[in-house]
């Protein structure tokens, strides 16, 4: 079964260099050509998949009008690698979130949300310090050195994660705690010259625990709608909103225990990624049989590729990083269709979730750009 095709689409990382340039930051550029702007802001909506918008319009109506072409997110799908992706205008293989978990060379695998070992939760912000894991600039840094204020507006419980020093350094932090003041400090940021990222995660929460098109996602969506409603309708003169998404999602209906599977645990030492979107570490000599073994188990319900093919097709955009490189595992795996690859024990709580992201099909790869200005 073929990857599908979606490599002329722009991508997520391509947003906020275009805002910035929009803003007249010298070398901010972007194949989006954005207007001229006297603010500009990016409200990324966790989840938001550019299908989904378009089965549920009538949920959404003021975005579904707004919305009028879609993005690419890029390998993996997943909130970790789409929020480095706004923070440093780049794609995986260069800001090096490969996942929602991945292998650090010499300290284990590392659960980018949380900044906590996968394997026995242990806090790893002492042994990989944040700016070390991510250690290019970020776009708030760059939009601080051309004279833009820069402001992220999320959640106060976010304000001092090691996700956040990664990827959103150089930023003014204005936590806030519900849609009402989500939309209030947006505005009050974009009323002088200045450049603004603003997060709402709960419609990504509910998806994952009723399924995307769920009543729940539903009412959720709405709620969405007269957030993105409300900002438009106060936007000053000259302001420009984009609203994006990091990835969408499919409710998977059919899974593989991985740790239940033998076949597929002869020759690995350790797992990666999340239920779409695998990476699988192998013993030294050992990924050639990995690699069949897998083949041959998951057949189409998986493209499974060895990393340095992975790497050549653009999964993880170009170029990838010596840096980086390390971190994918030696062989990947991105499921198809509905299917996931779960470890209901090992990762009880997110092997038991109704919807789920991070692969390459169109449901999870491409999101909204919907635009307005003041």
């Amino acid at each position: 079964m073929d990857v599908p095709q979606l490599a002329d689409l722009p991508h997520l990382g391509q947003v906020v260099p275009a805002l910035l340039g929009s803003l007249g930051a010298p070398g901010e550029v972007s194949a989006l050509a954005l207007p001229d702007a006297s603010s500009a802001c990016v409200l990324l909506i966790d989840g938001l998949g550019w299908q989904l918008l378009a089965e549920h319009a009538a949920d959404a109506p003021v975005l579904a009008e707004l919305a009028k072409r879609p993005l690419r997110v890029g390998f993996p799908s997943t909130t970790a690698a789409g929020v480095a992706a706004i923070g440093t205008g780049l794609a995986s293989g260069e800001h090096g979130m490969v996942g929602y978990t991945f292998e650090m060379p010499g300290i284990g695998v590392l659960n980018a949300l949380r900044w906590r070992s996968h394997t026995d939760g242990s806090d790893l912000r002492g042994a990989l310090p944040p700016r070390e894991v991510q250690p290019l600039p970020t776009t708030f840094e760059r939009a601080a050195a051309a004279g833009i204020d820069a402001v992220v507006v999320s959640s106060a419980e976010f304000a001092d994660t090691a996700l956040t020093r990664a990827t959103q350094s150089g930023a003014r932090y204005a936590g806030v705690h519900a849609l009402g003041d989500l939309a209030a400090r947006t505005l009050d940021v974009l009323s002088s010259r200045s450049f603004c990222y603003a997060y709402h995660s709960e419609l990504d929460l509910l998806g994952h625990l009723y399924g995307p098109g769920s009543t729940a996602w539903r009412m959720q969506l709405r709620h969405v709608d007269r957030l993105v409603e409300s900002i438009v309708d106060g936007l000053p003169p000259g302001a420009l909103l984009a609203v994006v998404a990091d990835h969408g999602m499919v409710t998977v209906d059919e899974k593989l225990d991985l740790d239940d599977t033998p076949d597929l645990l002869a020759g690995v030492r350790a797992f990666g990624g999340e239920v779409r979107a695998r990476h699988v570490y192998t013993e030294p000599g050992a990924a050639a049989d990995v690699l069949a073994a897998w083949r041959t188990v998951l057949g189409d319900r998986a493209w499974v590729l060895p990393r340095d093919e992975a790497i050549e097709r653009g999964w993880f955009g170009h170029p990838v990083s010596d840096r980086v490189r390390p971190r994918i595992g030696d062989v990947v795996a991105a499921a198809t269709g509905t299917f996931g690859l779960v470890r209901e024990l090992a990762e009880a709580v997110e092997s038991s979730l109704i919807g789920q992201h991070g692969s390459l099909t169109e449901a999870e790869q491409l999101v909204p750009l919907a635009l307005a200005q003041g």
